[in-house]
């Protein structure tokens, strides 16, 4: 129906628009939530409070409430009143300026007080994600809490994690030897907690995680791109090569209509089919990679090491099996 309005292109390009943000955030969201079964895998509970609830809540509160907008945009809104429809890009700009809606229409009533409210509640997650878990980590390690208990259980499967190396090394310290990672004898002398390593670390991962919560949800937006190229080229051959064999209504326009046909067709599968199919292929491949991944994979655990009879034999060796 809207391939045949006269403004189809200015509906279609704010859908797409609004889709590719709506599907980007819900994406997002996903990932972020898959990090619960990281924390719970490690057996590192804090992270769940310190870590995962201040990410969520950053994220759903800015741009979670972004698909609220529009959502309820499309609810309250109709074809005979979208003339006075509120613009959400300038309700969504004015929200982090705490302008409220002087001097615009509101969205719905009590939408300055909620908004503002968001906007708090975003901006004091942040410090939490930042100090939240190099504190405790510090607290831990000054005996806040028994070490004993929180790695019954435990096995130590991640080299180079700050915060199970931290714990081992406080335990290290109270039972006054040292330690290896995996069992091993304990005969290297045991390093200090360094707590400003910790938190350069969080430090690190909170810059990326708030400016690539932005930054990520606008890469997205790649998917409203690739729709309209793939739109306008279709259009494009249905217009320049298919309908001049249809616009001839002679006998000769049935003879021309099958070369004209078969050249849609190789120009169809070869454009639309290939070259488009692996572009957005290799669009979607990087936003699973970039933009979702990111969101709960630290790729901070063991090392691959591919299957060899070689290194079979020498362990079987060195544990005195041959």
């Amino acid at each position: 129906m809207w391939n045949l309005a006269n403004n189809k292109l200015n509906f279609l390009n704010s859908y797409k628009m609004k889709m590719s943000v709506i599907l980007g955030i819900v994406h997002m969201t996903f990932g972020v939530i898959l990090g619960i079964f990281n924390h719970m895998h490690f057996r590192k509970k804090f992270n769940i409070y310190l870590v995962f609830l201040p990410e969520i809540l950053f994220l759903l509160c800015l741009f979670g409430y972004l698909v609220f907008m529009v959502v309820y945009k499309w609810l309250a809104y109709s074809a005979e009143n979208s003339s006075v429809a509120p613009s959400i890009l300038i309700h969504f700009i004015n929200m982090f300026f705490f302008q409220g809606t002087e001097g615009f229409q509101p969205l719905y009533p009590g939408q300055t007080g909620l908004q503002v409210f968001l906007v708090v509640v975003a901006l004091l997650s942040v410090p939490v994600l930042l100090l939240g878990k190099p504190l405790y980590l510090y607290w831990l390690h000054n005996g806040g809490k028994s070490l004993g208990m929180y790695r019954n259980g435990y096995e130590l499967v991640r080299r180079g994690s700050e915060e199970e190396l931290s714990l081992l090394r406080a335990e290290d310290l109270e039972e006054g030897v040292s330690y290896t990672d995996h069992g091993a004898s304990r005969d290297t002398q045991p390093e200090e907690f360094d707590f400003g390593d910790v938190l350069m670390h969080q430090a690190i991962h909170t810059i990326e995680y708030c400016l690539g919560c932005i930054s990520n949800t606008a890469s997205y937006l790649r998917l409203w791109a690739l729709s309209l190229a793939h739109a306008q080229l279709s259009e494009v051959l249905w217009e320049m090569v298919m309908r001049v064999g249809l616009r001839v209504d002679t006998m000769f326009g049935i003879v021309l209509l099958v070369p004209v046909f078969g050249l849609f067709a190789v120009l169809t599968v070869a454009i639309l089919l290939v070259m488009e199919g692996l572009s957005a292929f290799l669009h979607a491949l990087r936003l699973h990679w970039v933009e979702f991944q990111n969101k709960f994979y630290t790729g901070a655990g063991i090392k691959f090491i591919p299957f060899s009879f070689k290194l079979l034999s020498q362990s079987f060796e060195q544990d005195g099996v041959l």
